[in-house]
């Protein structure tokens, strides 16, 4: 079938995307999926910068859409695509249709919208990691969950809400509004300006510590033997103190969240989405038509995330 799509012609100066008909044709191992919307990506201007596959090429590795023929998956079904070498190392998103590796393709909760499944994608595999496959929280534990009020911080509560846990305690800063956090926890525990925990904290199974430096520490002091510590950030500092006493003699683990090294199992993604679909959040997401990738490329930053809407080429 022939559909349109931008089109990488070039690397270099000069304009490098042009909207023209492509074809495509699905093969074995392979689904085709009409596309909504795309993310544009850090990965996305590598390839345009000329660091992945020569021209043409279409780009585009994070999208949504809906399929329309795959033999793993009904058609209608609405999906996220990410990975598999996805728009770089094999052609990517940004048309009215793409065909990708089945292991690309996971449905997303028909609850959750298309834009925001997209958005949460990235924080909801990071809670997801942390608190199923890295602190694997279990039935009946009780979890804390420190920075509560972050993004990361709200996914990863409901993360292990749906992992089993019969507690879930929120670590917040003094002062800090926690109106967001307050229906994911059963207990807002505060921590002061120099990073000490409450006493009120009881004791806990697995703590996911999204904030590091001295709350680590002050975490580590509540968590029951055997339990775990995952610390996937460190925005109160980079360092902490730990107790070996208490590390040996209570036979704890601190362990680190590498989303980069660690491999996303089949099921993840769906799993991750549907975890997170309680938590009502509307990202920061600014929405640009097709015609205007270009714009889009330039807009994208750090802190600023931009994507293009693929129905109407």
């Amino acid at each position: 079938m022939s559909a349109r799509a931008s089109v990488l012609r070039s690397h270099g100066p000069g304009e490098q995307l042009k909207t023209e008909k492509v074809e495509l044709v699905t093969g074995p191992g392979e689904t085709l999926v009409e596309m909504r919307l795309a993310a544009v990506t850090q990965a996305d201007r590598s390839v345009l910068a000329g660091k992945q596959p020569t021209q043409p090429f279409v780009p585009g590795s994070e999208g949504a859409g809906v399929v329309v023929a795959s033999s793993v998956l009904e058609a209608g079904t609405p999906v996220v695509i990410r990975g598999e070498g996805v728009g770089v190392t094999g052609p990517g998103l940004w048309g009215q249709y793409a065909v990708v590796p089945d292991a690309a393709v996971h449905p997303s909760p028909a609850a959750l919208d298309p834009g925001v499944a997209l958005a949460l994608l990235t924080p909801a595999l990071m809670a997801h990691t942390a608190v199923r496959r890295v602190a694997g929280v279990l039935d009946g534990e009780t979890v804390v969950i420190t920075g509560i009020t972050s993004l990361v911080g709200r996914l990863s509560a409901a993360a292990a809400r749906a992992a089993g846990a019969k507690k879930v305690i929120g670590l917040a800063w003094l002062g800090e509004p926690v109106d967001a956090a307050a229906p994911l926890v059963d207990q807002i525990v505060r921590v002061d300006e120099l990073g000490q925990v409450g006493r009120e904290l009881p004791w806990c199974d697995a703590a996911i510590d999204t904030v590091g430096g001295p709350v680590t520490s002050g975490v580590l002091g509540h968590i029951t033997p055997g339990g775990r510590v995952a610390v996937l950030g460190y925005k109160a500092g980079e360092f902490t103190t730990i107790d070996l006493h208490q590390l040996i003699g209570r036979d704890l683990r601190v362990l680190p969240v590498n989303l980069q090294r660690t491999v996303i199992e089949p099921g993840a993604v769906s799993q991750a989405l549907a975890d997170i679909t309680p938590v009502q959040v509307r990202p920061d997401v600014e929405v640009l038509p097709a015609h205007r990738i270009g714009d889009a490329l330039d807009r994208v930053g750090p802190d600023r995330r931009v994507f293009v809407d693929l129905t109407a080429f």
